[in-house]
């Protein structure tokens, strides 16, 4: 399908990287095995050297995985796209893939918690050091350029306040010193938003939130130029942090109706955003898609739809926040996200609740905030469901 590329996202993402078998199969076969039959010793020479393509081991070479990669690279925009077991572990290797010892990352400091952890605990024992900056000021970020800096990392909108950043600013002030800018795009998928197409140089995803949407299996993915994908592979041949062939044919099928559910997901959290602006009992709500968000005019040169993550802070603080989320019948308490059905949870004590409270300070996550993930059910039955709590304030 040569012409591929040219097609629409709703096209591409049911039929981008779908190879069939001898047998013919319409559907994405799923391939359980954890190592490929070579012809001869001399094939077997070939593929282990890169001489020859095709798969060898499952660590690093599976065709359902494969056709997962090919078909969100299409949606993406990407030339490549390397799968990983999750979207932390597509972090670690975008970061392992590209830095060393001594090298230097400018970060958001409204990241998601387990990245600020990623940063801070984990990365920092390797001698790649991080600087945390403003989300929304790219004056912060130049200012924070030292001669090592090597990545810019962010992730918009931010988790949970959905805070926007200027991601082609970003890219302007990194590659005019030579910096790579990575996006986590997961908030906002393909559908909504692709930053390739502004100048970012990795795309990086939680492929466990929207692109499955259905919370079922883990997943994540690094996408951009060959030349950038390549070392993430080697790290990935090499550390082994791999999509399963199984999760991988789960995600295959979950970019199947990512355009309808984002869509669907996205028109229901701007009504519900609206109605929560208007209660009484809520202080503030953070929603791209409302004209009282601080980015709201930015948001819509980048992004397609607000999305759907609405985060709002109740009347009080924790025992208020607390006390809407045990009131609650049909939304879920978990602090997944990106689901058919809605979730909420309280950041500072679930999603955040490992970082420094400076951190959540400085992030602007206090303990009257709540984040919902809106899934597909009736806006009126979430409204009625979050009343329940709401009323008690």
């Amino acid at each position: 399908m040569a012409d591929l590329p040219n097609y629409r996202p709703e096209t591409l993402a049911v039929r981008a990287g779908q190879e069939r078998s001898q047998f013919g199969e319409h559907s994405e076969a799923l391939y359980l095995t954890s190592s490929f039959v070579f012809k001869s010793a001399a094939q077997a020479a070939k593929r282990f050297s890169g001489e020859e393509e095709g798969n060898v081991y499952a660590r690093f070479s599976n065709p359902t995985v494969t056709m997962f990669e090919e078909r969100l690279a299409a949606l993406e925009g990407a030339e490549d796209c390397v799968a990983t077991s999750s979207g932390m572990s597509a972090i670690m290797a975008a970061v392992l893939a590209h830095l060393k010892q001594g090298d230097h990352i400018v970060a958001s400091n409204s990241l998601f918690g387990a990245t600020v952890q990623l940063f801070n605990n984990i990365l920092s024992r390797t001698g790649i050091t991080t600087t945390f900056v403003s989300h929304t000021d790219p004056a912060a970020w130049a200012a924070a350029i030292r001669p090592e800096t090597k990545l810019f990392f962010l992730e918009t909108p931010s988790n949970p306040l959905t805070e926007i950043a200027d991601i082609r600013a970003l890219v302007a002030i990194a590659h005019a010193k030579g910096i790579l800018v990575a996006v986590d795009n997961c908030f906002c998928t393909p559908i909504l938003q692709r930053p390739l197409d502004m100048g970012a140089d990795l795309v990086i995803h939680s492929a466990t939130k929207f692109l499955d949407g259905q919370g079922r299996v883990l997943g994540g993915a690094v996408c951009g130029p060959k030349k950038l994908t390549e070392e993430v592979f080697k790290y990935l041949r090499t550390a082994g942090p791999t999509l399963s062939a199984f999760n991988a044919w789960v995600l295959l099928k979950g970019l199947e109706t990512l355009k309808l559910r984002v869509e669907a997901q996205s028109a229901n959290a701007a009504r519900l955003a609206a109605w929560l602006e208007a209660h009484p009992k809520v202080a503030r709500v953070f929603y791209p898609g409302l004209p009282s968000h601080p980015q709201h005019e930015l948001a819509k040169t980048q992004q397609k739809s607000g999305g759907a993550i609405v985060a709002f802070e109740v009347k009080g603080a924790r025992e208020q926040a607390w006390q809407v989320v045990d009131n609650c019948r049909l939304l879920s308490i978990t602090a997944n996200l990106g689901d058919t059905k809605t979730t909420i949870t309280h950041p500072a004590s679930t999603t955040h609740g490992r970082i420094s409270p400076e951190a959540r300070a400085a992030a602007g996550i206090n303990e009257g905030l709540l984040r919902i993930a809106v899934g597909l059910e009736a806006v009126e039955d979430l409204q009625a469901d979050l009343e329940r709590g709401l009323a008690l304030i």
